[in-house]
């Protein structure tokens, strides 16, 4: 049997197969809350065979949305549109995860078909918020707004009370998002991280927030649910985040409740010198965390083929690998790929007749 579509378990939830389908914004949301597109597209990629279907990026709070048509979780109403996708994503034999994030530096932008600007308040944007004042750059310009000592603590709360929600609904696999340059990663880079205070300056302090958010999540989640976080392994520039710093924080991670680590790269820098056309190309950091730290990991990047994200997970380099823009253009990816490695794919009934 193919190695990529084993089961994989963590804690009490078994995925049926290793592939996953990577939370990718969708910008179709009306006031944070889900709609028809959201069950459509998730309902397809679970029908697709994935064992794993994870919603996008879902704001903590409004500010913390990418753009005015993210999704959100900050109330219970946003909580049951989700729970019906949940529901859907289930019946369809995958486990329906969501990634809760915070866009910090990066909110308040137009769509990417809109050119991905910020916003004026004028145009219904808001003030960012991040460790400093310092802006994103490359487009996006506004100045954030420093965040308190006071204000850290209040997203803190933020993230357990969206995890309660997530987990009162049905979803049972919770990612943190730590990457890509929105706020928790704002606050490890020593790039953007300029601050005085007990989360500013030192390793130990600039990762405190996150540290802060995992113990309040993983408090809130329940204790037989896998939690993970995605972090970006390495900003690609010097003095920058670094794989060893991605290291020292999995050490950290592992014994607070993190149960695997979704590992991508970059996003903190507007012109970071990313090889992303390279297949599979953040899959060694992926390799090197699950061997250092001996935790799970799931590698994520230009992961396109049946044959690449087979070998990622026979040779040990990754115990899952979540497939995004791949996804976007083939909802039944998983199944196609199971058939190319000589499996026999469980298509749905509905769509047997026509299956390859």
């Amino acid at each position: 049997m193919s190695h990529l579509f084993s089961p994989f378990k963590l804690r009490s939830v078994e995925l049926r197969n290793r592939v996953g389908i990577s939370p990718m914004c969708q910008y179709s949301a009306v006031e944070g809350m889900a709609k028809g597109w959201h069950f459509a597209h998730y309902g397809s990629r679970a029908a697709g065979g994935a064992g794993l279907v994870l919603i996008e990026a879902t704001a903590v709070e409004p500010r913390g949305r990418i753009t005015p048509l993210d999704l959100g979780i900050w109330t219970d109403a946003h909580a049951a549109a989700l729970g019906k996708i949940a529901a859907f994503i289930s019946a369809q034999g995958a486990v329906p995860g969501i990634q809760l994030g915070h866009a910090g530096r990066k909110a308040s932008c137009a769509p990417p078909w809109d050119g991905g600007r910020q916003l004026s308040d004028a145009e219904g944007g808001w003030r960012p918020v991040g460790p400093g004042r310092v802006p994103f750059g490359g487009g996006l310009s506004r100045v954030p707004w420093e965040l308190s000592e006071a204000e850290i603590a209040d997203i803190t709360a933020a993230f357990a009370a969206a995890a309660r929600r997530a987990a009162a609904v049905g979803f049972k696999w919770l990612e943190l998002h730590a990457a890509h340059g929105y706020l928790l990663q704002s606050f490890c880079s020593p790039l953007t991280n300029q601050r005085a205070d007990t989360y500013g300056g030192t390793f130990k302090n600039r990762i405190r927030f996150l540290m802060e958010v995992v113990r309040a999540s993983r408090e809130a989640w329940p204790d037989e649910l896998p939690l993970a976080v995605r972090v970006s392994a390495t900003e690609w520039v010097d003095g920058g985040w670094s794989v060893e710093d991605s290291i020292a924080l999995a050490r950290r991670l592992k014994p607070k409740g993190v149960d695997l680590l979704d590992v991508s790269s970059g996003g903190n820098l507007p012109d970071a010198p990313i090889p992303s056309h390279n297949p599979g190309y953040q899959t060694p950091f992926a390799e090197r965390l699950r061997r250092e730290v001996e935790i799970p990991v799931a590698a994520v990047g230009n992961i396109t083929t049946a044959t690449l994200a087979e070998d990622i997970v026979a040779s040990g380099k990754a115990d899952l690998v979540l497939i995004g823009r791949k996804s976007l253009a083939e909802p039944y990816w998983p199944l196609k790929a199971s058939a190319e490695l000589g499996g026999s794919p469980a298509w749905p009934p509905q769509y047997a007749r026509a299956a390859l």
